[in-house]
């Protein structure tokens, strides 16, 4: 499930970083503060890999971010623990890339005119009364 979420940035966490058995990692977390109803909220995401925490290098607190993430829980010992991964930070407020246009739009097909009273067929007699 893929999630967006706009807000303050407000807090860079310190990078962690080791290696596993696939190779070396990083990730960083960090806090935005978005407004929910009348209140505001926090959320920690979490920057995985290199290229992630190097992105979110590009930002500083207090700027206004739009974050793109995916929502994963995972139990350990009887409890849940809830991880929000970005997978895109972007200032607020950027638009999104549109699709291309194609190079020439067809005009719309004009529309017939909408039936009158005049259009309508002439009364037949009796026989043609519906008994409802």
């Amino acid at each position: 499930m893929a999630l967006e979420l706009e807000g303050t940035l407000r807090q860079k966490l310190g990078v962690q970083s080791g290696t596993s058995a696939r190779g070396p990692w990083a990730k960083q977390e960090f806090i935005v503060e978005f407004p929910d109803g009348n209140f505001t909220s926090q959320a920690c995401f979490t920057a995985w890999g290199q290229d992630k925490v190097a992105e979110l290098d590009k930002y500083q607190v207090g700027d206004r971010v739009k974050v793109s993430f995916n929502l994963k829980s995972r139990e350990f010992n009887g409890r849940w623990y809830n991880d929000l991964q970005i997978w895109r930070i972007a200032p607020a407020g950027e638009a999104q890339p549109a699709a291309a246009a194609p190079a020439y739009a067809p005009a719309p097909a004009p529309m017939a005119p909408a039936p009158t009273l005049d259009d309508m067929p002439a009364d037949s007699g009796p026989e043609d009364d519906l008994p409802f």
